[in-house]
């Protein structure tokens, strides 16, 4: 009886340690990839910003001036909608992210269900005995 216990939970935990690892490599995987979209975003708003600067450093007279303000006014929305886009790729991926869990959790559920219906089987037939 001992045998059979210990059996069983070398299996319970080896199928635990298994789905950890699953879930800890989705989790990791969303990171890395929402990290990237945001890295890709800020360098994209970061080159726009300092471009625009650079020729507003170099704008000599007041009409110059005039000229760049409608300038600087596209770069700011251009990168507010780099951001709102990369926000909404985020969420994306997140809720991707989320129903892979979720199905790996269903399986997992799953799995248990069948396991205890087949122990409740094995041990009808043995009591019948």
């Amino acid at each position: 009886m001992s045998y059979q216990f210990n059996d069983q939970f070398n299996a319970y935990t080896h199928q635990l340690a298994a789905v950890a690892a699953r879930v800890n490599r989705l989790a990791l995987e969303n990171a890395e990839t929402v990290f990237g979209v945001q890295l890709r975003t800020f360098e994209k708003n970061i080159d726009a910003t300092t471009s625009y600067l650079g020729e507003l450093a170099e704008a000599r007279d007041l009409e110059a001036y005039k000229s760049l303000f409608p300038k600087g006014l596209q770069v700011a929305r251009d990168n507010a909608e780099r951001v709102a886009a990369a926000g909404q790729e985020v969420f994306g991926l997140t809720l991707k992210t989320s129903e892979a869990l979720g199905q790996l959790a269903k399986s997992q559920f799953e799995a248990a269900t069948e396991q205890a219906q087949a122990t409740v089987a094995k041990a009808a037939k043995a009591a019948k005995r």
